[in-house]
């Protein structure tokens, strides 16, 4: 069995190869920058865990000591300025660090990208990823990258911009991407994939594209998931009209999925992406069935979506740009102005009532009060290209650390004791709400702590802007929080 490294393990598919990894009795060790974020995941136990970043040589080379396969699930989203040289910069150091260390072979998952070698019609991002591809294939480590387009799976960006864009819109005008042709494949043959190249002896340096049994076109596959899903046949209608910027942001309105994410998904669309080969066969033979069909993806994502079991989502990786300092605890913190609303209820529930309420929050349960002022403060957190309030939960009902909720993201969670919650909404600033429980002579007391920390004379005006809103908002929070419990107690 090999030693295998996996960095962007808090990630979508790097949260889901750990455990299938170990499944296949392989010793597994986490590369990521913090490594609170793996606590609470229920393979977490089993695997080691080393904190870096892939363009710190020093701590990457370290995470890469004693490792046979290490694999490379790590690509920027954001469309911000500089997002090619930083992956070009990690691709580079990762490498280094690999050849030094001795490692046996690097895995890469990029994207499926025709014509990569010219160059031609690619968007930013899938230049990079293939650029990222050909820095490993020429780094005299063994390398295999792998070529994928459209992944569909539970909880993945790409499968969630499908379906909402399916089911919330029975009659569509769309771009002209939707007429490309790209050969989608099942998250579960991705990780066989994946999983394969650990135990796979021979010393191999190539790409591979790697994609499902059926080609098809975006309309093609809007129209198969309504079928699947039991929705009426959809009406598309094309124009020629639509950017890949507006698109992304039309997405962005429709779809959980913010336009910061969904326009490097349509721009890879505007190109076709169907496999040239299927050579990868000769290394992992097709399963008895062949590859999983893309009704039959489809159908066991929206299972899993119905039984609440999706074990990553895309939310699970952190919003490129968004804020990721921890909450100053000193109280006399002396780095800068912090604002605090604090507020206090006593609740007629025992402490399990009342933790069942404050887990539970957000998503389809809401904050507890005036849900249209929650409601428009994601429509402009929207406006201005950040999340809103319509990623959800990945559970109804529970939470581990690094989960999304809507807006705001599980910086720390104590069970039975303590929710705190990071704001990854876009602000001139970073913001917590924490809300704790405790036993006090015999009573349930709820304490909720929202804290603001400033940048800059925006941030101070943003504050006071919006200080009486935060007296409607987060003063009727105890009360209805501690009225939840207590309805919960009488069931």
């Amino acid at each position: 069995m090999a030693r295998c490294l996996v960095t962007g393990a808090t990630g979508y598919l790097g949260g889901r190869l750990v455990p299938e990894l170990l499944a296949a009795g392989h010793d597994v060790r986490c590369m990521v920058r913090s490594a609170g974020r793996l606590r609470d995941l229920p393979w977490a136990a089993q695997a080691e865990v080393a904190e870096a970043d892939a363009r710190d040589p020093e701590r990457t080379g370290a995470a890469l000591r004693d490792i046979d396969v290490a694999y490379y699930l790590i690509h920027g989203m954001s469309g911000g300025r500089g997002f090619a040289e930083a992956d070009r910069q990690a691709a580079h150091t990762f490498a280094a660090a690999a050849g030094r260390a001795g490692v046996r072979r690097i895995v890469y998952l990029g994207g499926l990208t025709p014509g990569a070698s010219e160059g031609h019609g690619l968007s930013a991002h899938m230049s990079s990823r293939a650029e990222v591809g050909e820095i490993f294939l020429s780094s005299g480590v063994p390398s295999v990258v792998l070529g994928a387009a459209v992944i569909i799976g539970s909880g993945s960006a790409s499968f969630e911009m499908l379906r909402y864009l399916t089911e919330r819109l029975p009659v569509m005008t769309t771009p002209r991407w939707v007429r490309s042709r790209t050969q989608p494949i099942a998250v579960r043959d991705v990780l066989r994939y994946l999983v394969a190249w650990a135990g796979i002896p021979e010393e191999v340096n190539r790409a591979f594209d790697i994609g499902g049994p059926d080609v098809l076109t975006y309309a093609e596959m809007m129209r198969r998931y309504a079928a699947v899903a039991g929705l009426p046949p959809r009406l598309i209608i094309p124009v020629p009209l639509l950017s890949p910027r507006l698109s992304s942001l039309w997405v962005g309105l429709v779809t959980p999925v913010p336009a910061a994410i969904a326009r490097p998904l349509v721009e890879s669309l505007r190109t076709q992406a169907v496999c040239a080969e299927h050579d990868i066969a000769r290394y992992v033979a097709d399963p008895q069935g062949g590859l999983i069909g893309f009704d039959l993806a489809v159908s066991l994502a929206l299972q899993r979506i119905k039984e609440a079991d999706v074990v990553t989502r895309w939310t699970s990786a952190s919003l490129p740009g968004a804020p990721s300092d921890p909450l100053p605890t000193d109280p006399d913190w002396a780095g800068g102005s912090l604002y605090i609303d604090r507020r206090t209820a006593t609740v007629a529930a025992g402490p399990e009532e009342l933790w069942r309420v404050i887990e539970g929050i957000g998503g389809e349960n809401g904050w507890y009060s005036l849900p249209m002022a929650w409601k428009i403060r994601g429509a402009l957190d929207r406006l201005v290209g950040g999340v809103g309030l319509r990623r959800g939960r990945r559970d109804p009902l529970r939470l581990r650390v690094g989960d999304s909720i809507d807006f705001w993201r599980v910086e720390e969670l104590e069970r039975g004791r303590l929710l705190r919650l990071r704001a990854e909404m876009r602000l001139p600033g970073l913001a917590w709400l924490e809300l704790s429980q405790s036993v006090e002579d015999g009573r349930t007391v709820y304490r909720q702590r929202a804290v603001f920390h400033p940048h800059g004379l925006l941030g101070h005006l943003y504050w006071w802007a919006i200080y009486p809103f935060h007296g409607l908002i987060f003063g009727r929070m105890p009360r209805n929080v501690a009225a939840a419990a207590r309805r919960s107690c009488s069931r």
